[in-house]
């Protein structure tokens, strides 16, 4: 099991190493898809991916592409600069109002509503998501939604963010979209978690991070699901597992610049850091999530970011420093900051603050602001709400999966009506085949009988065709000592060789296993220890054969042997005269459709090279059984003998 740090080593390398490669990937106007949309199509690039965008969409030829650039464009810009996002979405609108693109203007809408909400301009927000509702497609109200339901979780309006998030999830349902499904279950975790129902809040979002892992890319919601899921972690005192989610939210932020994510997991490591007495580690986290509040100019940022820091400075006893940070935090909170949630908090650190500078008058009045707050965010009516929409949603989960039960039912109960059947079937069948089986197993048998009867037959036509070899082998040798004629008893000889090199083949037919093949380099074997015999050169003469085990057809083997036999012969009557020693090497190789046959001596070679290239019946035995195997021979005579063929391969049955 690969552990979250793992996973969060691994996404770092496979940046880095994917960094410019993928680049190249976003955008090519010379391909049919000339853009992969980020975080869509592909999630394999870096921080720079956005300024490959702004570089690009001018020169789209076609208006859906530059629409869905500049939407890109805007949306990712947010988590970044809120100014320059807004830019590229007034941009977008602009050139969808010229082209009187309703579609895309609604879509842009979105982007710009995200923005606007993330400047503080919560009611400026609200209106234009409301409108772009009119005029987008179904698949695009999960994310409407998705930004409509942060308006109201800003204004403090927890229930009806739920509402909103519950509607989310059921339209996702509804479409079959899986991410829409994550992005809703990671708001419910988000506010069930401000509702310290941790349990419950961390059941979603774990549910939401399983969701965006199968779609295998890292996007800006599943950074920030990573950050809730660690939030409950934290929650619960797990600390270990939420500064794993912690690290991992953070490595995909600095990835792709995800600012408005990178500050939120930074403030939650000041608070883990913090519980933890690792206080110098949790000011470090409080710079970064400064640092990024401040790239990102976004007030809610930074107001949490010095809220965080407030906290901090509370746990080490720094109450005047504390008292510091925290007026900071409230301050940003302007009339129209609308997050109550957060500036509760903020009132109720400062209430600690003062208390433990002594200035006890102060803390009680900050300790009323925040009982005045929460009191706002936390009533009775938002618990109940929230609580009646978790029964409602539990009750449906249940009666759902009771008619996936029924259904189960239902489709058990024709399996098992049809697994009868088949059963029936394959019982009919198995009888069939038994019968059949039977009635083979007898023929079988029988042509076992049979086929042993006849390779008995054919080992005996073998063996009897040796003796009768042997039989004409003998004949000849007693015929060539009667003849007067030095030549003729000669040739009588070689006769002689030539039939008892053919009987040697049949021989080892009868003799071993296969009835259909030669097992070569043994039988080069035997015949070169005959014909060293025979001319008494078995002390001088040594024969060495370097090849591998080689299975030849008969046909294919008896001319090859009496190639060999002719070779040989030549090489001990003329390679090595006035009894010299020496060796012959014979090689018989296969290669695919081809057998390459090398005969080579170290004798004096020259003598040896006329008797070949001479007119007498051995060379001429030799020329015509080499075209008969359809093959060519070599002669080479620069030291010693040498002669190699090629034959064309017929492979044994």
């Amino acid at each position: 099991m690969i552990s979250r740090f793992d996973k969060v080593l691994i996404f770092c390398l496979c940046s880095f190493l994917n960094h410019h490669l993928g680049l190249a990937q976003i955008v090519d106007f010379k391909s049919e898809n000339s853009y992969k949309r980020v975080f869509v199509d592909t999630d394999n690039f870096g921080i720079s991916y956005l300024d490959v965008l702004e570089n690009s969409y001018r020169q789209s030829n076609t208006d859906t592409i530059q629409f869905n650039i500049l939407n890109d464009l805007a949306y990712y810009w947010h988590t970044r600069n809120l100014t320059k996002a807004l830019q590229f979405a007034e941009e977008g609108l602009r050139l969808t109002h010229e082209k009187k693109d309703t579609l895309w203007e609604g879509r842009l809408q979105i982007t710009e509503g995200a923005i606007l909400l993330r400047m503080e301009k919560l009611d400026s927000a609200r209106t234009v998501l409301e409108s772009a509702m009119k005029k987008v497609l179904k698949k695009d109200l999960p994310l409407l939604y998705t930004q409509l339901g942060y308006v109201y979780e800003r204004k403090g309006k927890l229930d009806k963010a739920a509402d909103i998030a519950m509607e989310t999830l059921q339209l996702g349902e509804e479409l079959k979209d899986k991410r829409a499904i994550a992005v809703a279950m990671s708001d419910l975790s988000n506010l069930f978690w401000k509702q310290s129902r941790y349990e419950r809040a961390l059941e979603y979002g774990l549910k939401s991070l399983a969701l965006f892992e199968e779609r295998g890319l890292n996007d800006l919601d599943y950074d920030f699901t990573l950050y809730v899921v660690g939030n409950c972690y934290l929650a619960l005192n797990r600390h270990d597992e939420a500064l794993n989610y912690f690290e991992h939210s953070i490595a995909i932020g600095e990835r792709y610049g995800f600012y408005n994510n990178l500050c939120d997991a930074y403030i939650s490591k000041v608070y883990l850091k913090a519980y933890l007495n690792n206080f110098d580690e949790a000011e470090i986290a409080g710079k970064n999530a400064l640092k990024y509040a401040n790239l990102l100019d976004n007030n809610f940022m930074m107001m949490r970011s010095w809220l965080a820091i407030g906290k901090l400075q509370n746990l080490q006893g720094k109450y005047i420093s504390a008292i510091d940070s925290l007026e900071k935090s409230i301050a940003i909170a302007t009339d129209d900051f609308g997050d109550s949630f957060y500036l509760s908090q903020a009132y109720e650190e400062l209430g600690k603050a003062y208390a433990g500078n002594h200035n006890y008058r102060e803390a009680y009045q900050a300790y009323a602001q925040y009982d005045k707050l929460k009191k706002l965010i936390f009533t009775t009516e938002a618990d109940q709400h929230i609580s009646l929409l978790l029964t409602e949603f539990d009750l449906a989960q249940k009666e759902s999966t009771i008619m996936v039960q029924e259904n189960q039912l239902k489709k058990q109960r024709s399996t098992q009506l049809l697994m009868t059947l088949i059963g029936g079937l394959l019982l009919f069948i198995l009888l069939l085949l038994y019968n059949t089986v039977r009635t083979n197993k007898k023929k079988n048998e029988l042509l076992k009988k049979q086929n042993t009867e006849k390779e008995f037959l054919l080992k005996e036509i073998h063996h009897r065709v040796k003796n009768n070899m042997e039989v004409v082998s003998s004949l000849l040798s007693l015929q060539s000592e009667q003849v007067g004629d030095s030549k003729v008893a000669d040739a009588m000889r070689k006769s002689q060789h030539r039939v008892h090199s053919m009987s040697m083949i049949h021989q080892n037919l009868y003799v071993g296993k296969s009835l259909s093949s030669i097992k070569m380099k043994a039988y080069f074997l035997n015949l070169g220890s005959f014909i060293l015999d025979i001319y008494g050169a078995s002390d001088r003469v040594q024969l060495i054969c370097e090849m591998k085990e080689l299975d030849l057809d008969v046909d294919t083997a008896i001319p090859i042997g009496l190639i060999v036999n002719e070779l040989l012969t030549n090489s001990l009557k003329y390679a090595f005269p006035d009894n010299r020693s020496g060796e012959i090497r014979i090689s018989l190789k296969e290669s695919g459709n081809q057998l390459q046959l090398d005969v080579s001596d170290n004798g004096i070679g020259k003598n040896y090279h006329h008797k070949i290239e001479g007119t007498g019946f051995g060379t001429q035995l030799i020329d015509l059984l080499t075209r008969q195997l359809d093959g060519k021979m070599t002669l080479n005579i620069n030291k010693g003998t040498a002669v190699s063929f090629e034959f064309q391969n017929h492979k044994a049955a």
